[in-house]
């Protein structure tokens, strides 16, 4: 679906070069977590020149901007995550990461300047708005996180926020598609660690000590009954492993092999059974071969669930804006997301922004090291954005 199709207010259409540039300059100087000084410090002053109430330094490099509507109402927060990835990247384009080591890579640099985009928009229709609007740059999305410190440190507060809303570029679908999704869209996402002990021997004589690595093969394939077997198949669960580490001779059976891995999971009530559906299979398979273990179960984000009601206003600003056959209401993703962290303090809804392009090679998946997006993507997020806002206060009433 081509750009022009889509119906871009004059403002927004205004500051298109704008936002292109300020995504290059972003992406050009991508920043880890927790050390996002440059980035915070340039969307800062974009946001003072706009004559936007700031403070900095919340949760260690957050910013908070607050436009004070002209008339009383509610307050709606927008929020964007500017943090970067620990990748090299690989393609040659003039606005490259200019940081050894580290690239934008999931979006994140156009998360930041369709949120300064909206804000000029926004500031400059200040006297016109029936309430404020609140703007989140949060700082280490990635990990370890940086939505929940900036709840604990007041982002939310002062004034109090009354809904929030929140997108994601999505290189699954092309430029002019939008996801929507009222309830769970993104995973809650845990990892679990399991060390496995045995005093080890001769490979040719194992029948003289337990074999860690042979406990390690049956518990691994002992967590795929969680899936399978002991959640309802109509619940979406993934159970992961990523890493196993053990031996170091072909001939030795090791005394210790680690392995971990992630368990991706929806629904709330569920997520605080599945540390004791690990250790039960991991214990019964490691014991059954006379082996020992540890384990360590981490919770990191919540899932990512849309509040109905806001997901319905994000839902008929997108249907009005790329057209209702466009909108895609059956995404979901296994992917985590602290989004949920602000989702759960107040309503609100986090919505995917297509920025697919294949004829112009940019289809690259997140996290690639070649990730690009279409920048014909950032005008569409600026006006959904815009629009959103415009739709909530515009009821008039508080949430």
């Amino acid at each position: 679906m081509s750009n022009k199709n889509i119906d871009v207010s004059t403002d927004v259409a205004r500051i298109r070069k704008d936002l292109v540039e300020c995504r290059r300059d972003l992406h050009a100087h991508p920043e880890m977590a927790f050390k996002e000084v440059r980035t915070a410090r340039l969307v800062a002053a974009r946001l003072r020149a706009l004559g936007v109430g700031v403070k900095e330094g919340v949760a260690k490099t957050g910013v908070v901007g607050l436009i004070k509507g002209g008339e009383p109402g509610p307050v709606v927060a927008l929020r964007a995550d500017m943090d970067a990835l620990p990748i090299v990247e690989r393609e040659k384009k003039p606005y490259r990461s200019g940081t050894p080591g580290v690239m934008h890579a999931c979006g994140h640099d156009g998360h930041v300047a369709i949120l300064l985009g909206v804000a000029e928009v926004l500031a400059k229709r200040a006297k016109n708005l029936r309430g404020s609007v609140k703007l989140i740059f949060q700082p280490a999305e990635e990990s370890p996180g940086g939505a929940e410190p900036m709840i604990k440190a007041g982002a939310l507060r002062n004034p109090d926020v009354d809904a929030i809303f929140g997108l994601h570029m999505w290189n699954d679908f092309p430029v002019g598609r939008l996801g929507v999704r009222p309830g769970p869209l993104l995973a809650a996402a845990d990892k679990f660690e399991v060390t496995i002990t045995a005093k080890g021997g001769h490979g040719a004589a194992p029948h003289q000590t337990p074999d860690p690595i042979l406990a390690a093969v049956h518990a691994i394939q002992a967590l795929q009954a969680i899936p399978s077997r002991l959640v309802n198949p109509l619940e979406p669960v993934v159970c992961s492993v990523g890493r196993i580490r053990g031996g170091d001779a072909f001939n030795v059976i090791p005394n210790k092999v680690e392995f971990a891995g992630t368990i991706r999971s929806f629904d709330p009530k569920l997520r605080p059974k599945l540390p004791k559906m690990v250790r039960d299979l991991v214990g019964n398979a490691v014991h059954a071969l006379g082996a020992d273990f540890e384990m360590q179960y981490t919770m990191y984000y919540p899932a990512t669930i849309n509040d109905p009601d806001m997901t319905e206003v994000v839902d008929g600003v997108a249907a009005g804006l790329v057209g209702d056959r466009n909108v895609d209401r059956t995404v979901q993703t296994l992917g985590g997301e602290d989004m949920s962290y602000f989702l759960n303090e107040v309503p609100g809804s986090f919505f995917f922004l297509g920025c697919r392009n294949e004829k112009k090679g940019l289809c690259a998946p997140h996290h690639s090291d070649r990730f690009d997006f279409d920048e014909e993507a950032l005008p569409v997020g600026c006006e959904m954005l815009v629009r959103v806002v415009d739709s909530y206060l515009g009821r008039g009433r508080k949430q």
